[in-house]
C-alpha cells in the first residue's frame, strides 16, 4: 500500500483526462482533476506520492472500502465463469444477489428490479407506482437528492435540479423536518415531526390525493445534510399513504448497505415502504448495480401485465458477483455491526469534542457512519458559513477547509455550507482516530470565517 510515485505517468493521465473526459457537474475548464495512481483499503494515493485517508468513501459508496480481496477474487471467478448475459434469463449470480438482498430488506420487499445505479432504480420505482397506481404525480421533499436522469433530477430538492426542471414532471415539493435550520418554526424534535406531517397532508390536500401516485423520501438525506429524521415522522407518512392509497417510496441510495450502522436506514425507524431503491454500498460500487426491492401488491400489478421497462444491463453477472461476495463479506466480518460500534464510541464522541472548540461547527448529526457537520458564520444566528448554492468567492471559505483536509492527508466530502463524515464502513479506529485529527486541523482554517 506504499505509494511509488511516477510523476510522468501522473502527467499522461492527466492530459488524456482534460483533453477527452467530460466531468459530470462541472464547467469543464475550471476543474483540475486528481490524477489517482492506486486505492486501497481506506486510502488512496496519487501519482506523486501522497496518500489519503478517504472520508468520502468515493461518493459514499466504498462501504467496505477499496480493493477487498475476497469481492475483487469474485469479479474475476464471474468473469472466468460468465462475463455478462442478457436479462431475461436466470443466472447465478443475479438470483443469488437478489435473495441476499431480499433477505435483509424490510417486510415484504421480496422481488428485486435490478438496474445499472441509483437514478435509474429511481426513475423504475416512480414508472412502477405511476403505473401501479393510475396517477400522475410525485411529492418529494427539498432537501434531498435522487439522481441525474431526468425524472430522477425532477425528483431531486437540490440546485443540480434546476437547469432540467420545466415544471412539467409531474412533481410537487414539500418541506421535509428538520429541526436546526426548522421551516415550521419548531423548537424540538416533537413539534418539528408533527408539523411537519400537518404540512404533508395539506400539500396532499390541497393536490388532490386521487393525482399522487408516490411520496418518495430518502430514508435519511445524504447529499442534502444527513438530516435524521424526529421519531415518528416516517411512520407518519407511512400511515398517509396508507390513508390515501399513496405509494410509499424510500431512497436507500447512499443510506443503505450498512451505512447508518443497520443494514438498512429504514430498520432505524421500523418502517417499510411499498418501493424502496438501492445502489452504491450494494457492492461497494466495485461494478455498476443498483435496484428497486418491490412490495408484494406491487409485484402482484405486474404478475399477468408486462412491466414496460428495462435495461440491457439489468442484473449484470459482474456486478450480480460483486454483490454477492459484498454482502458475504459483510456478514462474515461484521461489519454493519462495526460501523454501528464504531460510530457510537469513536466518531460521534470525537466530532462532539472538535464542535466544543471549534467556534464553526454548528451542528453535528448523524449516526453509524453517516454523520455531518453543518458550519457555519454565526452560531447563535445560525448563518451558514457559505451561501446556499455558492460559487466562485463566495464560497471561498469551504474551498479553503476543503483544501486544509487535503494538506493534511485527508479527502473530505464538502457539499455548500457542511462537511460529511462517510468513511469505509470497515475503516480501522486508528484510522479514524487519524481522520478526526486531519479534520480538527482543517476546521481551525474554517474558524477563520467565523463572524
Amino acid at each position: 500500500m506504499t505509494p511509488q510515485p511516477n510523476p510522468q505517468v501522473g502527467a499522461a493521465v492527466k492530459a488524456a483526462d482534460r483533453a477527452h473526459v467530460f466531468h459530470s457537474w462541472s464547467a469543464q475548464e475550471l476543474i483540475d482533476p486528481l490524477a489517482v495512481a492506486g486505492a486501497e483499503g481506506s486510502y488512496f494515493w496519487d501519482y506523486d506520492g501522497n496518500r489519503y485517508l478517504d472520508f468520502s468513501s468515493g461518493l459514499v459508496f466504498t462501504n467496505i472500502g477499496y480493493q477487498h480481496p475476497k469481492v475483487v477474487a469474485a469479479i474475476q471467478e464471474q468473469a472466468a465463469t460468465m462475463t455478462t448475459f442478457a436479462p431475461a434469463f436466470a443466472v447465478e449470480a443475479r438470483s443469488e444477489a437478489a435473495r441476499l438482498i431480499a433477505e435483509r430488506t424490510p417486510g415484504d420487499l421480496d422481488k428485486i428490479f435490478f438496474t445499472n445505479g441509483g437514478a435509474d432504480a429511481v426513475e423504475h420505482a416512480l414508472r412502477m407506482a405511476r403505473l401501479h397506481t393510475g396517477r400522475p404525480k410525485v411529492l418529494s421533499a427539498y432537501r434531498s437528492y435522487h439522481g441525474g436522469t431526468q425524472q430522477a433530477v425532477n425528483v431531486t430538492g437540490d440546485p443540480r435540479r434546476w437547469a432540467s426542471d420545466t415544471g412539467t414532471a409531474g412533481v410537487v415539493r414539500f418541506w421535509a423536518p428538520f429541526l436546526y435550520r426548522s421551516r415550521f418554526y419548531a423548537e424540538t424534535e416533537a413539534q418539528e415531526c408533527e408539523r411537519a406531517l400537518e404540512h404533508l397532508e395539506s400539500t396532499i390536500a390541497f393536490e388532490g390525493p386521487s393525482t399522487i401516485a408516490a411520496i418518495i423520501l430518502e430514508t435519511v438525506p445524504g447529499t442534502a445534510g444527513i438530516m435524521l429524521p424526529p421519531e415518528g415522522y416516517l411512520s407518519g407518512v407511512r400511515a398517509l399513504c396508507d390513508k390515501y392509497g399513496i405509494v410509499f417510496v424510500l431512497d436507500e441510495v447512499m443510506a443503505g448497505f450498512g451505512r447508518t450502522g443497520t443494514w438498512f436506514a429504514a430498520d432505524l425507524y421500523g418502517v417499510t415502504p411499498d418501493l424502496m431503491t438501492f445502489a452504491k454500498g450494494v457492492n461497494s460500487g466495485y461494478v455498476p448495480l443498483g435496484g428497486v426491492a418491490i412490495s408484494g401488491a406491487i409485484a402482484e400489478t405486474f404478475a399477468k401485465r408486462p412491466y414496460p421497462g428495462g435495461l440491457t444491463y439489468s442484473g449484470h453477472p459482474l456486478a450480480c458477483a460483486a454483490a454477492v461476495a459484498t454482502l458475504n463479506v459483510m456478514a462474515e466480518e461484521g461489519i454493519v455491526e462495526h460501523a454501528a460500534k464504531l460510530g457510537a464510541e469513536v466518531i460521534e464522541p470525537g466530532l462532539r469534542e472538535l464542535a466544543e472548540r471549534h467556534p464553526s461547527v454548528g451542528e453535528v448529526r448523524g449516526t453509524g457512519m453517516f454523520w455531518a457537520l453543518d458550519l457555519v458564520r454565526d452560531r447563535a444566528t445560525r448563518e451558514p458559513l457559505v451561501p446556499y448554492n455558492a460559487a466562485g468567492e463566495a464560497n471561498a471559505p469551504m474551498a479553503a477547509f476543503a483544501a486544509a483536509a487535503k494538506k493534511q492527508g485527508l479527502w473530505p466530502f464538502v457539499n455548500m455550507n457542511r462537511t460529511h463524515v462517510v468513511p469505509p464502513l470497515n475503516i480501522t479506529e486508528a484510522e479514524a482516530k487519524e481522520g478526526l485529527a486531519a479534520l480538527d486541523a482543517a476546521l481551525s482554517v474554517a474558524d477563520e470565517h467565523v463572524a
